[in-house]
């Protein structure tokens, strides 16, 4: 799940805070790995 949040938050279908509270830190994580860390402000 946590990489289809991050395609969607990529693609501009969600934002980071429509995440749900639980999965915010592996989201946020995947995107610093992808050097898109600026999409979980």
């Amino acid at each position: 799940m946590v990489t289809v949040y991050v395609t969607l938050i990529i693609r501009g279908y969600k934002t980071f805070a429509q995440v749900p509270d639980l999965m915010k830190d592996a989201v946020k994580a995947e995107l610093e790995v992808l050097e898109l860390g600026y999409l979980a402000a």
